[in-house]
This record gives structure tokens, sequence and C-alpha cells, in this order.
């Protein structure tokens, strides 16, 4: 075998040696498998990993090493992931649990920037009504950035599009106890845009 094999060709000659056992060649495949599974999770759930991780923390370098240890924990986790919930609430589940690790460890100090959430313009709105349609997202973004953290929690799970079942499993809450949050978070959402619009 050459220096310049590949790891493919490496483990091709591997799993036809004979005295390499099924439960090698079974642990290269299982390895393969996770590793395919974590990359998918990850083009599929990262961009809203890191909106959460936004949630927990302000500022950007450090933003980013909690996106980087909400990684590590899925991948940590990923063979232990028995299949009770969907992959998209694992993944949440572990990047909340992250979150809050990562809150306590700031001794308490939780503060959320979305301003790097990721956003696509409406091709369809005008200049002046990007514009405005801007200004109104970033208004939603500080008063997001204001709520207390179990109000912020449900809301910006929300906005990624998970149900209220899901939230639950995620916080480790009843449904009903989602409702009831999402409920105080709106209108606590609703007072401070208000406020906020009225000293325009």
């Amino acid at each position: 075998m050459s220096g310049s094999s590949s790891a493919g060709e490496v483990d091709a000659v591997l799993l036809g040696v004979p005295g390499i056992d099924s439960r090698a060649r079974t642990e290269t495949s299982l390895s393969r498998d996770l590793e395919e599974r974590y990359d998918r999770i990850l083009r599929e759930h990262g961009p809203a990993l890191r909106r959460v991780a936004a949630t927990y923390e302000a500022d950007s370098v450090r933003r980013e090493d909690l996106f980087q240890e909400i990684c590590l924990a899925l991948w940590q986790a990923l063979p232990r992931f028995r299949e009770e919930s969907s992959e998209r609430t694992f993944a949440f589940r572990i990047a909340h649990n992250r979150g809050l690790t990562h809150g306590w460890r700031a001794r308490g100090t939780i503060t959320a920037d979305l301003d790097e959430a990721e956003e696509l313009a409406d091709p369809r709105l005008d200049p002046e009504s990007e514009l405005h349609e801007g200004e109104r997202r970033d208004r939603l973004r500080e008063a997001v950035r204001r709520l207390p953290l179990t109000a912020r929690q449900v809301v910006v799970l929300s906005l990624e599009g998970l149900s209220q079942r899901e939230i639950g499993d995620v916080l480790g809450i009843t449904e009903n106890n989602v409702a009831v949050r999402l409920t105080r978070a709106r209108k606590l959402l609703r007072q401070a845009l208000q406020t906020e619009g009225s000293r325009r």
C-alpha cells in the first residue's frame, strides 16, 4: 500500500483481511454512518443552532465558542440517540442545555444578540419597503433580546418552527407550560413593541 492511499482504500483493505473480525468491520461502518448523520444534522439545523446560540451569548467570539460547544456535545451525544424524538428536537435540546451551561459559567449573565440570525431579504420588496422591513425586524430582535430567559427560549424555538410539543421536549416542560410561556412572551413582546412605537 502506498503512502497516498485514501481512507476508503485503507478501510476496504482492512475489511477484507481475514484477521479483522466482524466487530471491527461493524465499528468502522457505524463510525462512518455516525459521521454522515452528524454532517447531515449540521447541514440541516446548523443555522438554527447558531441562532439558538445567539439567544444565550451576545459577544460574537463567545457565541462562536458556544456554537462549537454545541457541535461537540451533539457529536458526543449522537451515539446515544435512541430516536425517541426527532433529530431536530434532539439537536435543539443539546443546544439549549449547552446554552444554559454557558450562561451559568458566565455567572448568570445571559444576553441575546439575534443580529446575525440568517435572514433572506424578500426580493419582492422595493428599497424603501425593505428598509422599513429591516427596521421592523431590528425592533423585534431587540424586543426578543430583552425578554426574560424563559420567555426568550420559547419564542426563539417557536420562530424556528418547532411545535409546542417539540419545544416542551427541548426545554423539559409540559406542552401546557409551553403554551402559557408563549402567551406571556407574546404579551410582553406586544407591550415592548407598543412602548417602542410610542417613543418614535
